[in-house]
């Protein structure tokens, strides 16, 4: 629930530069659609990319983009707790299934299916290992 806390605080600060870079490129004259700038046909590919970056829009744009993959990051890791619940629901070590499992589905962001096995599922979950070389997730 901290994680999801932090990215909605990361994701309100984003917004917050964004909006106010375009309050302050408006308020300097730089605002708005450029359509007398054309990019020549001599213009290298790094001077094309560098207008970019530097609009508002790509910003904005670029901020819509990483919250998406944030909201999406946010959601696996808030159903890690129930997933893993589940998962170690039938085991008589249930405190460190709890704990490896939800380290797991952290890093590799799901949880096979089931009580037990189904491994095939989830690659990285089954991938995982410890130094000894047994598996890492329950």
């Amino acid at each position: 629930m901290a994680v999801a806390k932090f990215v909605a605080a990361l994701l309100l600060a984003l917004i917050a530069v964004s909006l106010l870079q375009s309050m302050v490129m408006a308020s300097h004259g730089h605002g708005g659609h450029h359509y007398g700038d054309q990019i020549s046909a001599q213009s290298n590919l790094f001077d094309c990319g560098q207008k970019l970056r530097s609009h508002p829009l790509f910003l904005r744009l670029a901020v819509l983009h990483f919250s998406c993959h944030f909201a999406y990051l946010v959601s696996v890791l808030d159903k890690c707790p129930s997933q893993c619940t589940r998962r170690c629901s039938k085991t008589q070590y249930h405190k460190p299934c709890m704990f490896y499992c939800q380290k797991c589905c952290k890093k590799c962001l799901c949880v096979p299916p089931g009580y037990y096995g189904n491994k095939a599922v989830c690659p990285c979950y089954n991938n995982w290992k410890t130094k000894e070389g047994g598996p890492k997730c329950p």
